[in-house]
């Protein structure tokens, strides 16, 4: 019996054993498998490292060697095309710049010529313009010109009895005493006809206390003329528009200052207001 209980001891001893062997010889076995994968691993590494090693080594003797077959000229040659691809990467942007600067020039000229093309209008409008205010100018001249030779005829046939004297004093037989006189006594029989001694318009019809029944014509360029003495001057109305030779009155005796003298017509001429000698323009 207790050879049996030794014996069964002895072999769960061994079992222990073996069992803790095997434990060991598997931690030893995961140890140098990690080891060896670790190695691996460092080898395959530095191998890539001396392959691109290798590489680069290879490819500096392959431009060392394309270089030393090359002459100066060649080398030169291959270092001027990346100057000259930039040379036309440059050339390209100042076209373009120049490019631009064209289609902005065109533009800036447009604008110009067309502000230079209002100006001249603009000019050319002002000139017209003054060209026609000249022109405008010269027809008025004309026209005052042509208007400038006005004729005066005799209002009546008869002669001239008493002469124009503003500075001049002759003796009044009415008045018995030296005076002046602004116009011309021209002989006429009583009722005898007047007429005008110009185109002209009656500006009035008037009985004036010293001259008596009278009639006005205002004329072109400032002239009037004056008729005074008469007897009537129903032929014509104020504001009316005649024409020389036309009739306006009658002769007549009506002046108080002349009363003493034969029937006559009392004529003035006057241009702007200052009193003419009308025997210097009648006909």
């Amino acid at each position: 019996m207790k050879k049996g209980k030794r014996f069964i001891e002895n072999e769960n001893l061994i079992i222990y054993v073996g069992t803790a062997i095997f434990f060991i010889l598997a931690i030893s076995v995961g140890i140098v498998m990690y080891m060896t994968t670790k190695t691996n691993s460092k080898t395959q590494n530095n191998e890539q490292q001396i392959s691109q090693e290798n590489q680069s080594e290879s490819e500096i003797a392959e431009n060392v060697s394309s270089n030393m077959g090359k002459t100066v000229e060649e080398q030169q040659k291959s270092e001027e095309t990346p100057k000259t691809e930039n040379t036309a990467n440059t050339n390209s942007s100042s076209k373009k710049e120049e490019s631009t600067t064209q289609s902005v020039t065109p533009k800036t000229e447009t604008t110009t010529q067309s502000t230079t093309n209002k100006t001249e209008a603009t000019t050319q409008s002002t000139t017209e313009s003054t060209q026609k205010e000249e022109t405008k100018t010269d027809e008025e001249q004309t026209v005052i010109e042509e208007k400038n030779p006005i004729t005066f005829i005799k209002p009546t046939d008869g002669e001239i009895v008493s002469e124009f004297a503003q500075e001049n004093l002759i003796y009044s037989e009415t008045l018995k005493e030296w005076v002046t006189h602004t116009g011309v006594d021209i002989k006429a029989d009583k009722t005898s006809i007047i007429k005008a001694a110009a185109d002209g318009v009656i500006s009035s019809i008037i009985n004036d206390p010293r001259y008596g029944l009278t009639v006005v014509i205002t004329h072109d360029n400032g002239y009037e003329t004056v008729y005074s003495n008469l007897l009537t001057a129903e032929f014509v109305v104020e504001g009316e528009e005649v024409k020389q030779g036309q009739t306006i009155g009658t002769a007549g005796n009506t002046a108080a200052f002349e009363s003493s003298m034969e029937c006559h017509l009392h004529f003035e001429i006057l241009q702007d207001g200052k009193y003419l000698d009308p025997s210097i323009y009648l006909k």
